[in-house]
């Protein structure tokens, strides 16, 4: 018979990993899921700790969801969720943000619904003139009835904000869709993730991200290079949108602090379907971006504009884009000059179809032409099909690297790998999605 003596060191390793199984296990033995009514659930949150669940039960809850000083862990986060089948369903109050959230972290909040009831406030809100607030989810929510006026937003963060997730929401006819950062440019939104969500019908924007001025230091705030990245939204709006001068656009991006952590950030925005504005354009943006893989839709007026707003478009790189416009496809102007501002293979049938920037392998025409390149232009949403027609869009071969390196540069709308040089936003082949008003897949 042998024996085998451990090593010091080996002794050493299997002790710290049963401290460790250890620690995890009493971690996890204290988390608590607490099922929560409209009768109680207020008392229950001010409880939830690293690692907490709180569940809400059908119903309607009238007191909102003050999420104040609560902290969960990157391994363990606070989450407060509902469910799809039957909702929890917070109701709006007079002079109180329906989630109103202060200086929290690693909190989740996901599948509520959450009822404007025609007051004058936003649906949620980070804010507090002193406060912060980051790695916040927002998921599943469904916002509606925040439109008594423009400034009603469905999420809003007024106070600096960084790695949030805001992702499978649907905001109906909101004053205005998203409003992330302050009109100072005093409140940056960082490195965050907007994806998979449906603003549809708002008086004004869909979405702003906010200019940003000098960024405060913060304990735990970026300071390297990071990405914001906004993919695979719905962007629409109608009839009821704002016009005259406080029209507003589907998406605008601001630009990034002109010096110190963050000047080098930039956006990602791509594999998104922005569906018609009547009073104004459907994206524009400043600063340093990616605008890549998008399909726009504007049988009213003009699709894409970068242009100076609070500061100058910088390094730019619009893509692999499809545009259907009345007006104007994509219009460039006021750029730095010390930067790039590329325009390159591009399907873009419109009035004026491509003016400014630093053009390359694009396809132009007419809107009208779009039905001769194009599978199914003018269907409405739901039947749409703007994939090229078999032997349509292709351009001579170029090379190309984005001046940053991006997410899923070389994928399509739908996700499919470009194998070819063609212009526009699907690689060939037919959609697979036909472009509903829903909450793309």
């Amino acid at each position: 018979m042998r024996f085998q003596v451990a090593s010091a060191g080996a002794v050493t390793l299997r002790a710290v990993v049963a401290l460790s199984a250890f620690a995890f296990l009493v971690s996890v033995a204290a988390a608590a899921t607490y099922v929560a009514k409209p009768s109680n659930y207020h008392s229950l949150v001010s409880k939830l700790r690293a690692g907490d669940t709180l569940v809400l039960e059908p119903g309607r809850y009238g007191r909102g969801l003050s999420l104040h000083n609560l902290n969960g862990t990157a391994e363990n986060a606070i989450v407060i969720k509902g469910s799809r089948s039957a909702p929890a369903i917070l109701v709006a109050r007079r002079n109180a943000n329906t989630i109103s959230i202060v200086n929290s972290s690693y909190v989740e909040v996901r599948e509520l619904v959450l009822d404007g009831n025609g007051q004058f406030v936003d649906a949620v809100k980070a804010e507090g003139n002193s406060s912060w607030a980051h790695h916040i989810t927002l998921e599943g929510l469904t916002i509606y009835r925040y439109g008594a006026h423009q400034q009603n937003v469905g999420i809003s963060t007024k106070c600096p904000a960084w790695n949030w997730v805001i992702r499978n929401n649907v905001i109906k006819s909101a004053g205005t869709g998203m409003y992330l950062g302050d009109s100072d440019g005093s409140a940056p939104f960082v490195a965050g993730v907007i994806e998979h969500n449906l603003i549809v019908d708002s008086i004004g924007y869909n979405l702003q991200i906010k200019n940003q001025r000098k960024r405060p230091s913060i304990s735990g705030m970026p300071e390297d290079k990071r990405i914001t990245i906004i993919r695979y939204n719905v962007f629409a709006k109608s009839a009821n949108s704002s016009s005259g001068n406080v029209a507003r656009p589907n998406l605008l991006v601001g630009h990034w602090p002109p010096d110190g952590p963050g000047a080098e950030d930039t956006y990602a925005i791509y594999a998104n379907f922005f569906y018609q504005n009547p009073s104004e354009v459907l994206f524009q943006g400043e600063g340093n971006f990616a605008f890549y893989s998008n399909v726009l839709v504007n049988t009213y007026g003009d699709a894409i504009h970068i242009r100076p707003h609070n500061a100058v478009p910088q390094r730019v790189d619009v893509f692999h884009n499809t545009v259907l416009a009345a007006s104007s496809g994509i219009r460039v102007s006021g750029g730095d000059p010390a930067y790039a501002q590329r325009v390159m293979a591009n399907a873009v049938f419109a009035g004026a179809p491509i003016v400014g920037g630093e053009q390359h392998a694009n396809i132009t025409g007419v809107l009208s032409d779009a039905a001769k390149h194009l599978m199914n232009a003018f269907s409405p949403p739901g039947r749409l099909d703007l994939a090229p027609e078999r032997g349509k869009l292709m351009v001579t071969p170029f090379d190309f690297q984005p001046q940053e390196m991006v997410p899923d540069f070389n994928r399509d709308f739908d996700g499919s790998v470009y194998l070819g040089p063609i212009a526009g936003a699907y690689a060939g082949g037919g959609a697979l999605w036909r472009l509903p008003i829903e909450r793309k897949p």
